[in-house]
């Protein structure tokens, strides 16, 4: 027996609950399909919130650690990892809670399976089940990579999913990778009292930042004490009787690092493979994620898809703004196509790392006049008093214009100041306005008026 409805979610979590309840807006027929053993999506039980969580505790230990610096005398400061573990499971079942509960109301009908399609409208779930939809979303997301190295394939290995689910300390690892998850993972290691190793190829950590970006991380970690290897050469991965030891190639000279753990934090991939996209006529790009439009739309106009299996960011917030978007577009309501030139993004390491809009190389490739101008940290009052020394921010406006086209920053609480340049790159405002906002001293975001200022006597000349 097939069941037939207007609009069917593939997946729920972020891309496919916010597309369903959306498309709940406009038609009584919107099921959901997910069959993963915890219902909630991998923002709240596996990603963005639990991580976030124990990084603020991390962050917490990190300062009180440091009092000395404040003119604090803070006697013992140590991680009790069982209590932070529950703290975790305690913030995020608040989240998960909702959602479930949002997702097994009546509102939905809610399949806890795995889907295949079938044809271009009709998938097949594991029990047998057939359903037919007037319009789909794919929204599974991702999973994570394993790249050809030898022995990265053992079963011992760890990835993210048991590094936030720790609920005792381990006593040394190394983490594999250099972006964002890899870089968030090896400072919480490290600040909460395991010796760490992180072993990044590229060149730099978080290699799609800016080198001097990337650079100012890098220079904290080894401070905190973090052992750093960027530019190597992974060739394996051993099991020993007592952990793990990985041989690389690094600065001419094969390295090899030895711990109680090892973290593959190497990427992730799309979750696509298992989904016979061939019979419904959806196409991929070369990297598995899904062919679509700028309205979401794969190459079977029935079939949307968001989130990490569709690109070009993964993102959460860009996964909702995805999803959201496709079942307006499937429900027949005019929505303008998301900007990605207005994109934000923030990496929640200590300096934080956020950057919005086009990037010096964008601009350069488009042929874009501009002037860019910037202000260092250490130099500015607020940070000063907050030991938050590291990093500086900098900003891209238009010529002649003055219209504000991008900013990076490195900084304390970069996450939090970046909003105000990412209200003034989705909105068009010029340097020149908002050097008219009441910029309050002293704060962390006044720095923002030093480099914009010096953009408005850069284009007065």
């Amino acid at each position: 027996m097939t069941k037939e409805y207007d609009f069917i979610a593939i997946g729920g979590g972020s891309g496919g609950f916010n597309a369903a309840r959306v498309a709940r807006n406009y038609t009584d027929s919107v099921a959901v399909i997910d069959g993963a053993q915890e219902l909630g999506g991998l923002c709240i039980l596996r990603g963005c919130m639990p991580s976030k969580t124990l990084i603020y505790s991390a962050e917490v230990l990190h300062l009180a650690q440091h009092a000395k610096q404040f003119g604090l005398s803070i006697k013992e400061a140590k991680v009790d990892m069982k209590a932070l573990h529950q703290r975790k499971v305690d913030t995020i079942k608040e989240f998960s809670d909702y959602r479930v509960e949002s997702m097994q109301s009546d509102k939905y009908s809610l399949y806890r399976n795995f889907a295949k399609f079938v044809s271009e409208d009709t998938v097949e779930l594991d029990d047998g089940t057939c359903l037919k939809g007037k319009h789909f979303i794919i929204a599974t997301g991702s999973h994570v990579s394993n790249p050809t190295i030898l022995g990265i394939d053992h079963p011992d290995l760890w990835t993210s999913d048991e590094v936030l689910d720790l609920d005792f300390l381990p006593e040394s690892i190394i983490v594999l990778g250099g972006g964002v998850v890899a870089c968030e993972l090896t400072q919480f290691l490290n600040r909460v009292g395991s010796k760490t190793t992180q072993i990044q190829r590229s060149p730099h950590i978080l290699k799609d930042q800016a080198a001097d970006v990337s650079e100012v991380v890098e220079t904290a970690f080894r401070d905190e004490g973090i052992e750093l290897y960027t530019g190597t050469n992974l060739k394996r991965i051993e099991k020993t009787d007592i952990g793990f030891t990985v041989v690389f190639d690094y600065a001419g000279v094969e390295v090899s690092c030895d711990a109680d753990h090892v973290v593959n934090a190497m990427g992730r991939i799309p979750a696509t493979n298992s989904l016979g996209l061939e019979a419904a006529s959806v196409e991929l790009k070369p990297n598995g994620q899904i062919k679509t439009d700028e309205f979401q739309r794969s190459t079977n106009s029935r079939i949307y898809a968001a989130g990490d299996c569709a690109g070009p960011f993964e993102i959460v917030h860009t996964a909702v703004m995805q999803g959201e978007l496709a079942a307006f577009h499937a429900s027949g309501v005019s929505k303008v196509p998301l900007n990605y030139d207005h994109m934000l993004d923030v990496t929640f390491t200590d300096p934080q790392v956020a950057r919005v809009g086009l990037t010096a190389q964008a601009l350069a490739d488009r042929g874009i006049e501009y002037v860019v101008a910037d202000y260092p940290f250490d130099d500015h009052g607020k940070s000063i008093l907050m030991e938050a020394k590291y990093g500086f921010v900098r900003i891209f406006g238009e010529r002649p214009t003055g219209r504000i086209l991008g900013a990076e920053i490195v900084a304390k609480d970069a996450g939090e100041l970046i909003h105000a340049l990412s209200i003034a790159v989705s909105h068009g405002l010029t340097a020149a306005s908002l050097m008219q906002t009441h910029w309050y001293h002293p704060t962390l975001s006044e720095i923002l008026t030093y480099p914009l200022d010096d953009i408005v006597d850069e284009l007065a000349k």
